[in-house]
């Protein structure tokens, strides 16, 4: 969980290093994040050589993969329009998400107090829309960004589910992320020259920054929620993603000094309240 929160920190620094918002920079940045811990994991993790499993595995592994490209992709340029407390408090509704979709999934029906809990996060969600002003400059689009943070949380949610599933039908933790990781940096690998940003010429810290998003938010953060859901429900993993707004809000804050307004902690604080109401009710 500390390995992660640091991810919205290292993206803004990417941001301030190179003057550069938007969503060719978020692509280049998701791009290069994923290449570097696929080129790293793939070598290590040899999917190909694993003992023959069912091919419904690499489908669930490369589908989550895909996932997890538009996860990167919709929050890292979230961060570009609003605040760091903002972002990373609504991408880590996905405890929700997760719980709807296993209702669709697996038939597993949300109790009254997880409708309930999912009531109140919504409530912190819209409150945080509304009230969000702690950023700045003139590409501050607080509504905009937190929609963003929004769609990445469904996205990683389906990560999250297809993640568990490739796992249950016999991917080792290794293989499974060589799949997922490899399959997000290809889905993502041309997508920045589309969109008018290429890989060369940028400051040198924008590339560093990116090093540590690859070792330490990707191969070891987000490698050790894929090895947890190996040992436990996806919904426990999910709930304590909660700690992320929290340490990344508290970085922000130190790093930046960039201080969320009263209406962001209180819908924080009411969001956060409901997601832990709907996991705890549903597990």
């Amino acid at each position: 969980m500390l390995a992660v929160s640091t991810a919205a920190i290292f993206v803004r620094l990417c941001l301030e290093s190179a003057g550069v918002r938007g969503v060719g920079f978020s692509l280049f940045i998701a791009a290069s994040r994923l290449t570097i811990a696929a080129v790293i994991i793939l070598p290590l993790s040899r999917p190909w050589q694993q003992s023959p499993v069912s091919p419904r595995a690499y489908y669930y592994g490369a589908a989550a993969g895909i996932c997890l490209a538009g996860h990167f992709v919709t929050w890292i340029t979230s961060l570009s329009f609003t605040s760091i407390v903002a972002s990373t408090t609504l991408v880590t509704t996905n405890a929700i998400w997760v719980a709807l979709l296993s209702w669709f999934w697996w038939g597993e029906k949300p109790c009254k107090l997880t409708a309930i809990g999912i009531g109140i996060a919504l409530l912190g969600g819209i409150i945080i829309a509304w009230g969000d002003n702690s950023g700045s400059g003139s590409n501050f689009n607080p509504l905009l960004g937190d929609i963003l943070a929004l769609v990445g949380s469904w996205l990683v949610s389906f990560y999250v589910l297809l993640g568990s599933q490739a796992q249950r039908w016999g991917l080792s933790l290794g293989s499974y992320i060589g799949v997922a990781y490899t399959t997000a940096a290809l889905v993502l690998l041309p997508l920045p020259l589309g969109f008018g940003s290429g890989y060369f010429g940028y400051p040198g810290a924008v590339y560093l920054y990116i090093l540590f998003m690859a070792i330490i938010c990707q191969l070891v953060g987000h490698t050790s929620f894929n090895w947890a859901l190996g040992s436990i429900s996806p919904t426990l993993v999910t709930l304590s993603i909660l700690f992320e707004p929290i340490c990344a809000s508290f970085l922000g804050w130190w790093i930046f000094a960039e201080v969320p307004s009263f209406s962001v902690w209180l819908g924080g604080l009411v969001l956060l309240t409901g997601v832990a109401s709907a996991s705890n009710s549903s597990k």
